[in-house]
């Protein structure tokens, strides 16, 4: 369980979760404080499981990949095993890049990026109709991005 995170601490997320390629001594000007503490709190916040990770957010577009589909999924019976079956086989597609487990009238929302219709086809057909256990689906196909924001507000 992470400690309680004081101003500093939020600070530094804030700047990391828009710049995480920074150098401790370029951290430490934004936040105030000094390389030496700035190292120490990103090292705390890493092992206490705060800050789970570092990537670099690519452009769909960029990489041929067009077509944005959010998919709600409801399944046949919540049984533990089936509702563990279903969220690792959802992990383990490359198609599916969020995956969130809902309250309300579905069970699961998946956004789910590919290159076209054709790879959503495929993927409804291997992933989602070859599941036994789902209900139903239905998905909206995505007109544009109008805001895309993975960072926390701290």
């Amino acid at each position: 369980m992470p400690k309680e995170l004081d101003e500093l601490d939020r600070r530094i997320l804030s700047v990391l979760q828009q710049e995480n390629r920074l150098s401790y001594a370029e951290l430490a000007d934004r936040v105030n404080s000094s390389s030496a503490s700035c190292m120490r709190r990103v090292r705390r916040l890493r092992e206490e499981g705060v800050i789970v990770g570092d990537l670099a957010l690519v452009d769909p577009k960029a990489v041929g990949k067009s077509l944005t589909v959010i998919v709600l999924v409801e399944l046949e019976r919540e049984r533990l095993d089936l509702l563990d079956d279903f969220k690792r086989e959802m992990q383990a597609a490359d198609e599916v890049s969020q995956c969130y487990m809902v309250t309300g009238e579905a069970d699961f929302v998946l956004v789910v990026t590919v290159e076209d219709i054709a790879t959503f086809d495929h993927f409804v057909k291997s992933k989602l109709y070859a599941n036994r256990n789902l209900r139903k689906f239905r998905s909206m196909i995505t007109l544009d991005r109008l805001k895309f924001e993975p960072r926390v507000h701290v």
